[in-house]
């Protein structure tokens, strides 16, 4: 395991200690929520591809690139439905969803809950206003990029978030990038002087907005089989530079030149640096990202 990465079986508990996983013949589960093991190995390999995701393409050796991986705690709560970051116990608990039957252990979850703790390495995005809303969306842009980055024909790389835990019983994700507005819970697609007031899952719908733009662009598109088509505020169009582009953009800026109490109008000048840094001044990346984010009604 990278990192020296475990799971622990927590037993439908709310605290304690859990019990680790193992197993005589090294033959874990069957792929169904009624087998106890199908979780934790759910988890392990979203662990797995999550370190591998950020020491590849981000260079980055673990959560605070000391070489050392989080805990994973599945199991837990009965019928919990949710997964969450921890950083006082460093670990990342996964709840089993409605009835005990739909484990919340899917690829761009786990890499969702392990950028958390990146960004509270980093640059540690206060979780609440603006900055609240930065923290989810950077945890969402990374969960992306590691579905992506897997390549797994089970699991195709997308713009949704959690489309696979149905963790609303109608079979839809919990965020959608290209347009946020679609999930019909209040997120936003644009910024506004007000959108800091919103919960941060549903504020974190503008940087969502403005990743999917850089890295496809705006308007009608498919891919891997899903239909997207993404608006802009006033009607502009945006081309975009690509998923992997973006995502070292967004990273370094998290990195450089975020704080904890960066905003929207912080974000853009902190990703315009970013992609100076990384492709010079004036480059058609540089553009890109002013572009998107006017997309997204953050101008200067």
């Amino acid at each position: 395991m990278r990192g020296g990465a475990s799971v622990l079986d927590f037993q439908h508990r709310t605290s304690g200690k859990g019990v680790l996983f193992t197993d005589a013949d090294n033959a874990w589960g069957d792929g169904t929520p009624g087998n106890n093991q199908t979780a934790a190995v759910d988890a392990a390999y979203g662990a797995a591809k999550t370190w591998d995701f950020y020491k590849d393409v981000l260079h980055r050796n673990g959560i605070k690139n000391d070489g050392r991986a989080p805990v994973s705690r599945v199991h837990y709560g009965k019928a919990y439905q949710n997964a969450f970051w921890d950083d006082r116990s460093f670990t990342i608990s996964y709840g089993d969803g409605a009835g005990d039957q739909h484990p919340l252990t899917q690829l761009d979850v786990a890499g969702h809950e392990f950028s958390h703790g990146v960004t509270s390495a980093t640059a540690n995005l206060q979780y609440s206003g603006e900055s609240g809303g930065l923290n989810e969306a950077t945890s969402d842009i990374f969960g992306t990029a590691v579905e992506w980055n897997a390549n797994n024909a089970q699991d195709k790389g997308d713009y949704l978030l959690g489309e696979k835990i149905d963790l609303f019983g109608n079979g839809k994700p919990l965020r959608y990038q290209d347009r946020p507005s679609k999930d019909g819970r209040g997120s936003a697609d644009y910024w506004s002087a007000g959108v800091g007031n919103l919960d941060v899952h549903y504020s974190s719908g503008v940087a969502n907005h403005f990743f999917y733009l850089l890295s496809e662009g705006s308007g009608a598109k498919d891919i891997n089989g899903v239909h997207y088509d993404s608006p802009t505020v006033d009607g502009s169009t945006v081309t975009g530079i690509g998923r992997d582009k973006a995502v070292q953009i967004w990273y370094k800026a998290l990195t450089a030149y975020f704080t904890s109490t960066t905003d929207y109008h912080g974000a853009r000048e902190g990703t315009l640096k970013a992609a100076t840094d990384l492709y010079g001044a004036g480059s058609a990346e540089v553009r890109a990202v002013d572009a998107a984010w006017a997309g997204v009604n953050v101008k200067a």
